[in-house]
Order: C-alpha cells, then sequence, then structure tokens
C-alpha cells in the first residue's frame, strides 16, 4: 500500500532519533491514507518539502507539482469529489497562501473534505511584517469549517488527526492548518496519533433523525399526491444513491437534483425530472411550481434553484433533511424540519415504512407523473443543429453519447449549464464549482480526479474565457502523463456574461468578447508537449472526439461553436421557476415528424437528430 507511516518504511539514518514538525506532519498523513498531495514548494514550507523528498523517495506519498497554488486547491478538492475522500494540497506562506483562497472558497461553499497545509513565517516573527507573511488564518476564516496555526510541534499529529475528523465529518469542508518554519523544524520527541482516536469536546453531528419527526415525514409523504423529491449535494456527500432510489421508486415520487446533487439518481430513470433551477428543465421546474409536498434531501435552497424565493414551491409543504441544523429554516422554514446524516435519516425512514407495511402504490402519483411526463413531451431538451457551424448542445451530446461512463469536470458558464443538461452522470462522476461559480476550476479539479483515479476517463469540458484562467495546468499533465481530455466550447465570448448583456443589459457587451487575445489553442497545447486538435465542422465531430478519447496521453481539444447560442431555458432574476424564458416548446419546433429513440425508447424530433433524454444520436 503506497500510503504507509515514515515509521514502517526503511528512510536513510538520521542523526537524532528525535523527530521534526515537519516529519511529523508528513507521518501523520500517511497514516490518515492520504496517498497524494498537491502543491507548490517554497520558502516558509521548505522543511516539510524536504520530508516530502524522503518520503517519495522511500515510496510513501507522491507528490504533484502544480503550476499554480490555485491549480493544487481545485485539484485536491476534485480529488475529494471523485472519491469521497479528503483532499490535501500545500503551499507556502505570503502569495503561495492567498493563491488558494479561491479553491478555499470553492470547497467550503460545495461542502468538500480538504485538509490544506501553508507554510508560515517563524513564530518569532509573527506580526512583524516579515518577508512573505500574511495572516493566512485571518484570512480565511470565513471560509474554512475549521483553521489551526501549530505553535508547538509536539501538537502536530493531533491537529493533523482533528483536521482531518473534522473535514470529513458532519458537514464536511475545507480545514487549514498554518506551519511556521520553526516549528516544522524543531526536533521534539513523536507520538504518533493514529485515525479515529481524537475526541473533540463540543463537536457533535448530529447522524441520527429525530424518529417523532421521521413518523411525521412518513405520513405526509403517504398523503401525498403529487410529491417531489429536491436533492442536492449533501445527498452525494452521505453517498445515500441506493436510499433515494428505493424511496422514489416506494412512493413514485419524480427527482429532481441541483447541479450539485447531479449523479446521485439516474436521469434515465423514468421517475427523473433531472436538474431544476435556473438552467433546470422545464419538467422540473413546473413540477416544483405544482408540488403538495417537497422533499428537500441535501439541500440548502439556494437562489440559482429557487429563483424568487417566496414563489418556490409555494403549493407544497415541505420536509427539509440536512446534516447541518443551520440550514434547516435558513432560507424556507420547512413544515418538518430533520437535522441527520441523509443516508441514515433515510434508512431510518425507509424502516418506518417497512413496520408500518407500505408497499409501492402505483396510483397514489400516477396522474402526478402523467401530468410531469406531458410537460417533458411538450417541453423538452433539444441540442439544434444549424447548417454551417456546431451547436454547443450538440457536441456536449455526443460526447456523453462516446464517453457514458467518464468522470467530467467542468469550469462556469454557459458550458457548464449545456453540460449538466445533457450529459447524463454516474454517482461522483459530475465535478463541477457550484456555489461559488469558479472559473478555472475545471482543468486543475479534472487533473485531481485523473490523480485519484487513474483508470477512469476523465473528461473536463470548458470555456474558452474560462480555460484560460489556469491553462497553465497543461505543464502539470505533461509533467506527469495525467491523462486528461480537455474540451473547450469556444464561441470566444464570456458566454454566459453576453447571454446576460443581451437579456438585461440592452446588447451593450462591454468587456466580455475574448476574441482579441485568444491563444491558438493547438499550438498552446503543443507548446507543453500535449496532443492539440480544432474541430469546426459536423463532419468532423463523431470521429475526431473519437480519436480525443483514443489517445493514450492527454489531449486539448479547440471545438467552435455558435458565437451566440444562448442557454435556454432560463429563469430570469427575481422571477418564480415557472416563469422560464427561451422554453423550447415542441409545439415551435421546425419539424412535427416523432419518432423513438432506439436506445432508451424516448420520444424525439426526427430533425433534432439527437435524444434528449440520454443523448443518443437518431
Amino acid at each position: 500500500m503506497l500510503a504507509q507511516s515514515l515509521s514502517e518504511i526503511q528512510l536513510p539514518p538520521k542523526q537524532s532519533s528525535r523527530r521534526t514538525g515537519a516529519y511529523a506532519l508528513i507521518d501523520s498523513l500517511m497514516r490518515h491514507g492520504v496517498e497524494h498531495i498537491f502543491g507548490y514548494p517554497g520558502g516558509a514550507i521548505l522543511p516539510i518539502y524536504d520530508e516530502v523528498y524522503r518520503a517519495e523517495a522511500a515510496g510513501g506519498i507522491k507528490h504533484i507539482l502544480v503550476r499554480h497554488e490555485q491549480g493544487a486547491a481545485h485539484a485536491a478538492d476534485g480529488y475529494a469529489r471523485a472519491t469521497g475522500k479528503v483532499g490535501v494540497c500545500f503551499a507556502t506562506s505570503g502569495p503561495g497562501a492567498t493563491n488558494l483562497v479561491t479553491g478555499i472558497a470553492t470547497a467550503q461553499m460545495d461542502s468538500i473534505p480538504m485538509v490544506i497545509i501553508t507554510g508560515q513565517v517563524a513564530l518569532s516573527s509573527i506580526g512583524s511584517d516579515a518577508f512573505q507573511e500574511t495572516d493566512i488564518y485571518g484570512i480565511t476564516l470565513p471560509i474554512v469549517k475549521h483553521s489551526y496555526v501549530v505553535r508547538d510541534p509536539k501538537n502536530m499529529a493531533t491537529i493533523v488527526a482533528e483536521a482531518f475528523h473534522i473535514a470529513s465529518t458532519g458537514r464536511p469542508g475545507p480545514v487549514l492548518i498554518d506551519v511556521p518554519k520553526d516549528v516544522a523544524l524543531t526536533e521534539f520527541d513523536y507520538v504518533p496519533v493514529e485515525p479515529g482516536t481524537v475526541t473533540l469536546p463540543g463537536y457533535r453531528p448530529t447522524y441520527k433523525g429525530n424518529p417523532r419527526q421521521i413518523n411525521h415525514a412518513v405520513h405526509l409523504i403517504r398523503e401525498s399526491r403529487q410529491p417531489l423529491l429536491y436533492v442536492g449535494g449533501g445527498a452525494i456527500a452521505s453517498n445515500a444513491y441506493a436510499e433515494i432510489l428505493k424511496l422514489a421508486e416506494l412512493f413514485q415520487i419524480p427527482v429532481t437534483t441541483t447541479l450539485l446533487g447531479k449523479g446521485i439518481f439516474d436521469e434515465k430513470h423514468p421517475l427523473s425530472v433531472a436538474m431544476l433551477g435556473m438552467h433546470g428543465t422545464a419538467y422540473a421546474n413546473f413540477a416544483v411550481s405544482e408540488c403538495d409536498l417537497l422533499i428537500a434531501v441535501g439541500a440548502r435552497f439556494d437562489d440559482r434553484v429557487t429563483g424568487k424565493l417566496d414563489e418556490f414551491a409555494s403549493r407544497a409543504k415541505v420536509i427539509h433533511i440536512d446534516i447541518d441544523p443551520a440550514e434547516v429554516g435558513k432560507n424556507r422554514t420547512p413544515d418538518i424540519p430533520i437535522v441527520g446524516d441523509v443516508r441514515m435519516v433515510l434508512i431510518d425512514l425507509l424502516r418506518r415504512c417497512e413496520e408500518l407495511g407500505i408497499e409501492s402504490d402505483r396510483k397514489q402519483t400516477q396522474a402526478w407523473l402523467t401530468r410531469i411526463n406531458k410537460w417533458r413531451e411538450e417541453y423538452p431538451l433539444v441540442a439544434p443543429q444549424y447548417p454551417d457551424i456546431l451547436s454547443p448542445q450538440e457536441v456536449i451530446a455526443e460526447l456523453g453519447r462516446q464517453a457514458p461512463n467518464g468522470y467530467y469536470t467542468t469550469d462556469v458558464g454557459q458550458h457548464q449549464m449545456w453540460a449538466a443538461q445533457f450529459l447524463k452522470n454516474g454517482p461522483r462522476q459530475w465535478i463541477t464549482s457550484g456555489g461559488l461559480g469558479t472559473m478555472g476550476y475545471g482543468l486543475p479539479a479534472a487533473m485531481g480526479v485523473k490523480v485519484a483515479l487513474p483508470h477512469e476517463e476523465v473528461i473536463c469540458i470548458s470555456g474558452d474565457a474560462s480555460f484560460q484562467m489556469n491553462m497553465q495546468e497543461l505543464a502539470t499533465l505533461a509533467q506527469f502523463g495525467i491523462n486528461v481530455k480537455t474540451v473547450i466550447i469556444n464561441n470566444g465570448w464570456q458566454g454566459m456574461v453576453r447571454q446576460w448583456q443581451e437579456a438585461f443589459y440592452g446588447e451593450r457587451y462591454s468587456s466580455s468578447n475574448m476574441e482579441v487575445g485568444m491563444p491558438d489553442f493547438v499550438m498552446l497545447a503543443q507548446a507543453f508537449g500535449i496532443k492539440g486538435m480544432v474541430i469546426s465542422s459536423r463532419d468532423e465531430l463523431q470521429d475526431a472526439l473519437a480519436e480525443m478519447l483514443a489517445h493514450l496521453g492527454p489531449v486539448l481539444v479547440d471545438i467552435r461553436v455558435k458565437r451566440d447560442e444562448n442557454c435556454y431555458p432560463m429563469v430570469a432574476p427575481g422571477k418564480s421557476n415557472a416563469q422560464m424564458i427561451g422554453l423550447p416548446s415542441r409545439s415551435k419546433l421546425e419539424a412535427t415528424e416523432l419518432m423513438y429513440c432506439s436506445s432508451c425508447g424516448a420520444k424525439n424530433v426526427a430533425s433534432n437528430n439527437f435524444c434528449p433524454e440520454c443523448g443518443t444520436k437518431l
């Protein structure tokens, strides 16, 4: 096994039997199962990197050298999302630490378990404005779950054990450990602390739901005729896939997910209505507007989901299940609040149903499901085709057809929403920045996913503007041979900014055009020693994507798409979810001839060429 303690590895002899704070840190990380660290060295963290050198030489750990500290944070984040494990990243003091801030905030907003290690100036220099000194502890207080400054090396092992416990339990999140240089260098009598042995008085996340509230929830669900499961990223963090499916099928409840909830429920399942919200499906948004019971599971009623909050599920009673009591009632007061781990609550709820002898009753919600299916048929998601140029939607649909089991990361903007609409992802296979909406996230996150899962297909879908935020990480792909495929949906704009400027700012396109100064992406890839490709026509698309996927190494593909394509449907600011613009009504589509998809059996418009349900080319 790669991750083992330094004490179990034959290292070159040291002159003293005592250990340094840096040694204690690396040994503690490996005792907690850390196999990969993403980072960038610098002066204050050099003692720690000296121990990384020794551990790597002994085969105990692998360090991935990124080209910018933000890339290290996003890579650790992607690693964590794909595996459920704690991601780890390193940076030095001052600018190294501050460069992590965006990645830390991204993880905090999306509840991702990470441990961040930063170097710091010596204890005696703290507060003196020493070279490369910043108060990273203070800077990050609002965007971490917890943080430490290690002032005594004897506390190092305990702090690491606590950090991993805090990061991965309750509502997950990032934990910062700031290590002054002299603490890392100081020798002491090292006593390891094993995982799971720390106790934290006052930190007691609630895992089991209140039985009385669970009973009330079962009663409401049994009485409902138009229920809707609204599932967020908390259900993925809890690994509640089987329980969500069982509950949905038991009561025949349609399921909609947030952007971060994608993958918790099979979107090819007849009960799936896919994503809701600003760019969600019409049938999901209509369903949430008309339901009589909303079962919110690991979701936080984010503004991009709810639209006009006081009109969100305004006819519904609400059951809200979440492990974080601060989220329950924060934006919407539930009729039945249940604080607890999503999976454990659902297990207890399903057990209660079994005790009551509840069996699946398809008649209970049949009229509701029929109504939703009519919306599904009338307002399908379609991938348009234009005579002389590719549409972004057809590119993503074809990619999903050729790599249906891939792990997908995205950046932020129109391409992110199109990918969310047209890809059908499995558990933990959809990895994107939701709460913070971080451009530049996709490529380094994909790096982290591929390092964690080297035998899986990992694809980054980016935009031409987003990609340029962290394109230096191509060097990391090249150095370590990280086989990530990057697809740039290139429309020459900051696409979502342009769409808003068109819709709400009188077509005044201020600073959103990216054409001038845009690099030749193929030449850029080649400059890093990576295969580069360009696709500009429909005739090339299928074969070129197949070539990209078959290549044994990282590939960057520049796909030229329709420049002014907008992402619809869209809920405008201040409007309810039922008030969507750009709604793709079937009655308005050019062709009226219907045909069935040979893959999933769904009906689709013949001239549309792609099945809106599974993405199969017709």
